[in-house]
């Protein structure tokens, strides 16, 4: 085994051929290079992102919870308060006679309606 090992430190152009080979067959960098490269071969060889279990579970399912959350303040179970006073600012509103704010619509869009 040694004389195999000292066969790929000489440098002849036969044991660079090999060391190449050997290199691409263990899906390692063919050719030498420097930190900087082997850097982004790291990065690249590493698992993506999204397929990381730390990653993407890593926050809680918001969907989900808004979901829960919305079908137990409608069932009286959880009590959201700001939900709670944004209702109360709009039948306030309502009782003031002032229009429902329609979003993309202007001012004066908004008065003509009212008259």
């Amino acid at each position: 085994m040694s004389k195999y090992v000292n066969l790929a430190n000489v440098a002849s152009n036969y044991a660079n051929r090999m060391n190449r080979l050997r290199n691409r067959i263990f899906t390692e960098v063919v050719r030498p290079t420097n930190q900087k490269s082997m850097k982004v071969v790291k990065l690249f060889s590493d698992k993506p992102v999204d397929k990381n279990p730390d990653i993407v579970q890593y926050y809680p399912r918001l969907r989900e919870t808004h979901l829960l959350m919305k079908n137990l303040r409608w069932y009286g179970l959880f009590r959201d308060e700001h939900q709670d006073f944004k209702e109360e600012m709009q039948r306030l509103r309502a009782l003031r006679g002032k229009p429902v704010w329609k979003k993309g619509q202007s001012k004066k869009e908004n008065v003509k309606t009212l008259k």
